[in-house]
């Protein structure tokens, strides 16, 4: 009986969630004339699968078992569920009928009935699993989903999403390359770097060098060098050479209280 009430309330909340989600991730494609629901790095990714429905799902895949793994061990849900599963799944749902993303991924309604369908099913199957699997086993579930979702996410998303790089064309290929090399080195994963690679590509590609690209790529740069610092890679950096450290940056990462 607990288990029918713990699904019943899942279906009411997941679909909810899910309706929210969707509509605001394909809002987020109309901005700056509409207020979207999401993160940048929603709107990134979804656009990095560029509108094919095995990439948005392969990609919301590689979340969702750490989602799992994180409501069978812990009780609680990720973030990925409302920024990653379930956007791109309704977008693989709606693809896999209709391959123009401006009639489907762009679409807030279209989006938030799929996002209501898919999220009622996820929150229902990640709830209802928790719920029957014993206590003993929750630890057991955990040692074996955590390692495979690692994998997906530091080794399997990263290559994908490299070789959706390469394909995009020459510039979105070696800013991808480029730009991945760098978030790897920097953040210890590739994706994000990848990803804004993919952006800073294909805007020269459809709009050359104008203001707007000229602002994105200086963005991504100054990005990429406060990320650096706050990391504290540059003093990394001058150690692996074995050299020594500099005083005035010593002193400038202690002003920031970076260690």
């Amino acid at each position: 009986m607990e288990v029918v009430i713990i699904l019943f309330k899942s279906l009411i909340i997941g679909g909810l969630l899910g309706f929210a989600a969707g509509a605001g991730a394909a809002r987020m494609f109309h901005a700056p004339k509409a207020q979207g629901l999401g993160a940048f790095r929603t709107l990134g990714e979804m656009n990095a699968c560029e509108g094919d429905a095995a990439s948005h799902f392969s990609f919301g895949l590689g979340f969702f078992f750490n989602s799992w793994a994180s409501v069978v061990g812990a009780g609680a849900f990720t973030q990925d569920v409302t920024h990653r599963i379930i956007p791109n799944w309704a977008a693989a749902l709606l693809l896999t009928r209709n391959k123009n993303v401006e009639e489907t991924v762009h679409n807030p309604k279209k989006m938030a009935i799929s996002g209501a369908i898919i999220g009622a099913l996820l929150v229902a199957f990640l709830n209802t699993t928790a719920a029957a699997i014993p206590k003993s086993l929750q630890v057991t579930a955990v040692a074996v989903l955590v390692p495979a979702a690692t994998i997906l996410i530091n080794t399997v998303m990263p290559v994908l999403f490299w070789l959706a790089a390469i394909d995009a064309g020459k510039r979105s290929g070696f800013w991808g390359t480029l730009f991945g090399a760098l978030a790897q080195l920097i953040m210890g994963n590739a994706v994000p770097g990848v990803v804004l690679g993919i952006l800073v590509g294909k805007g020269v590609d459809e709009q050359g060098w104008t203001k707007i690209t000229k602002i994105i790529f200086a963005a991504t740069i100054a990005l990429f060098i406060f990320s650096a610092f706050f990391r504290g890679f540059d003093m990394k950096m001058i150690e692996s050479f074995r050299l020594g450290i500099p005083g005035w940056l010593t002193d400038l990462h202690n002003v920031f209280n970076v260690k």
